[in-house]
């Protein structure tokens, strides 16, 4: 293995809280969320040029000199047509001890299947009824864990929901998820200027067809609906919101 003392990136794990912002800017595809943080996939797709250092807010990025394997512009090529091919952005990669950096599962990206949950069984004995099905299409749905490049994320009817709003309507799947692609978080426990500077990201960099807020009746939540909004002005998107509201007793509110 050839190697040179260069310039290349460093990722201080202690500062970084994996909010994937850095993700974007790196042309090389360089850098992924493992395990919530950012990381350096492999040195040889690395140019040492440091465009992601000002897209982090925690100043966990800083370009060093270390003894590195030479920046490879034809790996690189290679390596973003595979992830073009195969759609996981955090894919498995091995580092230079042989370690191979597998996601936990919570920011990898998998397509699912609407409706389809056959392997699903009712954990009561007693009952004949039928389980409903499932309308989620993809994973992860968590917004801190969700990279702006994602596919699902491509000219999608976009839903963004505060993660409460499931537990009190029974019928989201059928009635709100089904044709949209999912994105939930709380605007009164999550960091939102992180969720803020990661949806300008999302509308900027997919051209959505709609948007759909649902949130709570509880005055908390209508931080989400101010944060998509905000987000939405900045970016530029004309692209077009609608707002649901549902009560804490499971109705919509009119």
């Amino acid at each position: 293995m050839n190697t040179e003392v260069r310039k290349i990136i460093s990722i201080d794990e202690e500062k970084c809280d994996g909010c994937g912002l850095c993700i974007p800017s790196c042309a090389e595809g360089a850098l992924q969320i493992v395990d919530g943080k950012a990381k350096l996939v492999k040195d040889i797709y690395c140019d040492g040029l440091g465009n992601c250092l000002g897209e982090c807010p925690n100043g966990a990025i800083e370009i060093i000199e270390r003894e590195a394997e030479p920046f490879d512009e034809t790996a690189v090529e290679e390596y973003l047509k595979s992830l073009e091919e195969s759609d996981i952005i955090n894919a498995d990669e091995e580092n230079d001890e042989g370690e191979c950096n597998i996601c936990c599962g919570s920011s990898l990206i998998r397509d699912l299947t609407p409706g389809k949950n056959d392997h699903i069984k009712s954990s009561s004995t007693e009952s004949n009824l039928p389980e409903p099905e499932a309308e989620l299409s993809h994973w992860p749905v968590q917004l801190h864990l969700v990279s702006p490049q994602s596919r699902f994320l491509r000219e999608a009817d976009l839903l963004i929901a505060a993660d409460c709003v499931p537990f009190a309507y029974a019928n989201f799947h059928q009635k709100i998820l089904a044709g949209r692609s999912l994105l939930i978080g709380c605007p009164k426990l999550d960091d939102v200027n992180a969720y803020h500077e990661k949806l300008v990201q999302i509308f900027k960099l997919n051209k959505l067809k709609s948007i759909t807020i649902v949130l709570m009746e509880v005055g908390c939540c209508f931080g989400l609906s101010r944060l998509v909004k905000s987000a939405l002005k900045e970016s530029g998107s004309d692209t077009p919101v609608e707002e649901i509201i549902v009560n804490v007793d499971g109705s919509i509110r009119e």
